[in-house]
């Protein structure tokens, strides 16, 4: 065994937000390096690390994610441990990650990619068409939001953040008639049951990179690097390089409601694309396909294609 392997001495150090999700997500890293390295679990330590988006008071709090900061919410602080050499690797939900990584970070790996499906979940009806006009929805995703809102204006939305377990506490206090999850996280944490229906993306496109996974690593780190190459996965490589692609040529952020998802299909890719004013009142959508090896391009064309469609102040308030 190679001296650059970790070992229970000198474990390599997993960085992770702490919620019931996330640690579900870094004990699936851990166990796939085990299995890739054939190494013991006490080789490797998981590092909990609060970020400004885990704070219990912004979250009780219900502010809109907007208010607070965005994406580096969930990322900030467990980027800066990596820098200062505190972890080792970060492992990340891929739909919470700016476009652009920190200068000398990097995101290279992903995990085969899990159900891109938003679910529906709620204690009285089993599909969001059962709603009955004027019932509450919870979400503090403004794509959510805006979807729901182009389908079902006669409804009302109502902020709701938190993790699964706190949002699911919230529908039993009777906050809400319903929320939104993702279909990948439930599985992950074998809860799928949880979901009253899966929500096919004809119906709602999901986040961008929904589902999928990424491990973050210094960019100089040869030795992660080495560690972390047996456990990525070349299609959601692919299909994401597409959908991130899209979305950083629209210089999207959780203030802008846009979503995508794409697909290998037949030896090409094939993605969707919807940009949704916040108020849901206009949606703009388009698809195309191209050869796998051209996805970002594929990507930043149909980005551009939105763009010259949309109005002046599409992406506003108001």
């Amino acid at each position: 065994m190679s001296t650059l392997h970790p070992s229970p001495a000198s474990p390599l150090k997993i960085g992770t937000r702490g919620s019931p999700l996330a640690l579900a997500q870094a004990h699936e890293t851990r166990a796939r390096l085990m299995q890739a390295h054939d190494l013991p679990e006490a080789a490797f330590e998981i590092c909990v690390i609060k970020t400004t988006g885990d704070d219990r008071s912004l979250i009780d709090a219900d502010r809109p994610l907007k208010e607070i900061g965005n994406k580096g919410l969930f990322t900030k602080e467990i980027e800066e441990a990596m820098l200062e050499g505190r972890i080792d690797i970060a492992v990340h939900s891929m739909k919470d990650m700016p476009t652009l990584q920190p200068e000398g970070l990097v995101l290279d790996c992903y995990l085969p990619r899990e159900d891109t499906r938003d679910a529906f979940v709620s204690r009285h009806v089993k599909t969001l068409a059962d709603l009955a006009p004027g019932q509450v929805v919870g979400t503090s995703s403004l794509r959510r939001r805006a979807q729901l809102l182009a389908r079902r204006p006669d409804l009302k939305v109502v902020e709701f953040r938190g993790n699964v377990q706190t949002r699911l506490k919230k529908l039993d206090e009777g906050v809400a008639d319903c929320t939104f999850l993702a279909m990948a996280g439930l599985r992950r944490m074998n809860m799928a049951d949880v979901a009253s229906s899966a929500i096919e993306p004809e119906d709602m496109l999901p986040a961008i990179a929904q589902g999928a996974i990424g491990i973050e690593r210094r960019t100089a780190d040869d030795r992660c690097a080495a560690l972390l190459a047996p456990l990525n996965d070349t299609p959601t490589t692919q299909r994401l390089a597409a959908e991130r692609a899209f979305l950083a040529a629209l210089d999207g952020s959780c203030e802008t409601p846009i979503a995508g998802l794409a697909v290998i299909e037949g030896g090409q890719i094939w993605l969707r694309g919807e940009i949704l004013r916040p108020d849901g009142s206009e949606r703009l959508y388009d698809e195309g396909r191209a050869a796998i090896a051209e996805g970002a391009a594929l990507g930043r064309d149909l980005a551009a294609r939105l763009r010259a469609r949309a109005p002046a102040g599409f992406f506003s308030w108001g």
